[in-house]
């Protein structure tokens, strides 16, 4: 065991925060302790066609948190008279409860009430808390809001829309197939969905409504409330049962804190209920916004995520290269930058009929309807599946990871038709990219008989055969250009050639 002296991570304040006082309520606070994993335990998602090696529940006797771990922090919350809530070696998690005074005293923090862009109070704490070597992280001592989900309503009466169905038609989404047997679990950060609504919208496109199954996280619950979390909980729900309708939709709802966040993608990548084989995401930050711990502890869930053969479909964010930040320097959002999440930007699509007549970089800036995001990480290194794709070097000068991984069609003005709190209307956004290849990540695990999982080194190997490559176009420090680019990636996605491919690798 390594008792070496306590740490104390990078931590960031976000712009707007505002400090309102001392946190004045004596109330206990749950917090999630997320543990380090076994001594020299790094597990490697197995690369497309070769299937995961690990299942859930066996996974975490491998890279869980180690047992000797566990006991030594129950002994540091008893020293700090905090209550053990439950916990989960598998998940590497540890919950804990305690008086403000007592969390404060333990991780050596002072909380205090805050205010973040008109939301709040909420409890939050000025500086890193500092942690014991077996964590990596305590999450729930800052309950700022982390992510904005990635719609857009248009602002101006779009020019044309699309209905689910349709663009899986133009995107040519492999036939027989319906995502049967298949789970999609969707990762909700506030709203809810009418199950009145689903059963409209999906009757009114003829097809046979989902099984739709809401999950608690973290006391996260299905509550529409006629907010804008509503719009990103059914637009997300429609996307992904109108292009797989055969697949079960779990949704797992939780707060909007990185405690949150962190729990609910640990929880749908372990599910031994539901099983997904893919999660979509369309929440996100921009990444130098996130504590180093916060990031860190969200990365190894997803990185649990892909070693057990789940595939994370994560929207790349809708405020172009500078991802809503006023420094003027371009940013890439998280999760999307993850090199475990397949990272989804956006296009603006122009049809005629049935077919494709040109399809760009979704780059409304000039009219505020939003761009896709993408760029360069400076957190992640370039991955080696990347290693021949040109990426440029990050605003910090290093070899980072490239965002976005692929595209499909996001501009508000040639957006999804979709129903929300018993309204029609269109939604883009790189939110609707997400669930949409989700929905063809659902079928192609179908038709394969297998979790494709982690597929970034299969998509960059096939490379343009299976994708319609975006040329045309920038979202504001990125130009699109042949081959992978810092604005749509790879390109959307030809469904039947992408499945063709992947069988070929696959093999006899």
């Amino acid at each position: 065991m390594n008792h070496s002296a306590t740490r104390t991570p990078h931590w960031t304040t976000p712009e707007g925060m505002k400090y309102l006082g001392p946190h004045e309520g004596t109330e206990p606070i749950e917090v999630t302790v997320v543990l380090r994993r076994r001594q020299g335990a790094v597990p490697t998602p197995a690369a497309w066609p070769h299937p995961p090696r690990w299942v859930r529940g066996e996974y975490g006797k491998h890279f869980g948190a180690d047992p000797l771990d566990l006991d030594s922090l129950r002994g540091f919350a008893s020293k700090h008279g905090l209550t053990e809530a439950s916990n989960d070696l598998l998940r590497r998690v540890l919950r804990l409860r305690g008086t403000p005074s007592a969390l404060e005293q333990a991780f050596s923090v002072k909380l205090g009430k805050y205010q973040l862009n008109g939301y709040g109070p909420f409890v939050g704490c000025g500086h890193a808390p500092t942690l014991p070597p077996e964590a990596i992280a305590v999450l729930g001592l800052d309950r700022r809001p982390v992510a904005r989900p990635q719609f857009r309503k248009p602002l101006a009466q779009p020019s044309s829309s699309f209905t689910p169905i349709q663009i899986g038609q133009l995107y040519n989404f492999p036939a027989g197939t319906d995502g049967t047997g298949e789970t999609i679990g969707i990762i909700e950060l506030g709203g809810g969905f009418s199950t009145t609504d689903l059963n409209t919208y999906f009757s009114g496109l003829g097809i046979t409504p989902p099984k739709v199954i809401a999950v608690s996280v973290d006391g996260g619950q299905n509550q529409p409330g006629g907010g804008d979390a509503d719009i990103e909980v059914m637009l997300d729900i429609e996307m992904a049962g109108a292009l797989a309708p055969g697949a079960t939709i779990a949704v797992y709802f939780t707060p909007n804190t990185d405690q949150g966040f962190y729990d609910a993608i640990s929880q749908a990548a372990h599910d031994t209920t539901n099983k997904p084989s893919v999660i979509s995401i369309s929440w996100g930050g921009p990444e130098d916004s996130w504590n180093s711990a916060s990031r860190t502890a969200m990365e190894t869930a997803l990185q649990d995520a892909a070693a057990l053969g789940v595939t994370v479909t994560v929207a790349a964010g809708d405020n172009g290269s500078s991802d809503g930040e006023s420094d003027g320097q371009p940013h890439v959002d998280f999760p999307a930058s993850s090199p475990y999440s397949l990272a989804c930007g956006g296009t603006t699509l122009d049809t005629s009929g049935t077919t494709i007549q040109s399809e760009v970089v979704w780059n409304e800036t000039a009219s505020n309807e939003g761009a896709t995001g993408g760029g360069v990480s400076i957190e992640y290194d370039l991955p080696t599946w990347q290693q021949n794709a040109n990426v440029p070097k990050s605003p910090s000068g290093s070899a980072g990871r490239g965002v976005p991984d692929v595209a499909g069609n996001a501009d508000p003005a040639t957006g999804y038709q979709v129903l929300a709190d018993g309204q029609s209307q269109v939604i883009g956004g790189t939110s609707a990219v997400a669930p949409l290849w989700a929905a063809l990540i659902a079928r192609l695990n179908q038709k394969l008989g297998t979790p494709v999982g982690d597929v970034h080194a299969a998509l960059y190997q096939i490379g343009e055969s299976a994708f319609r490559d975006i040329t045309q176009g920038n979202n504001g420090s990125y130009q699109a250009g042949p081959g992978w680019d810092a604005c749509t990636g790879l390109g959307s996605p030809n469904g039947q050639a992408l499945l063709n491919a992947l069988t070929a690798l696959k093999g006899p």
